[in-house]
């Protein structure tokens, strides 16, 4: 199964926990309606979630692309590191990047 990674991993996340949701509820429905059958209720409901989430988390992606880039007092753009979940500047002068509070980032 071909996948693609999107740079956020909402569309991912999202996918896996909208399968995982829609797989136990789809079971369960499918257990108690009709012919009480919890793998096909199972199967159905995971597709169904996961594609419910993926689309969640394209919207979450599109809300953060259009969100206005946020600025620190002096009024220079702050861009947002994901892996350590802060945000950071670049000083114009010397290159270098520094966290919100003044920690240097890098050289």
């Amino acid at each position: 199964m071909a996948t693609a990674c999107t740079q956020t991993g909402n569309v991912e996340r999202n996918a896996a926990m909208g399968a995982a949701a829609g797989a136990v509820a789809g079971g369960v429905i499918g257990n108690n309606t009709g012919s009480g059958d919890a793998q096909t209720g199972a199967a159905i409901g995971a597709v169904v979630g996961g594609a419910g989430g993926a689309m969640v988390g394209r919207e979450q992606d599109r809300a953060q692309r259009e969100a206005p880039q946020r600025r620190d007092a002096s009024g220079r753009p702050l861009y947002y590191e994901q892996s350590s979940g802060r945000y950071y500047y670049v000083d114009q002068q010397t290159g270098r990047t520094y966290y919100e509070n003044g920690q240097l980032r890098s050289y």
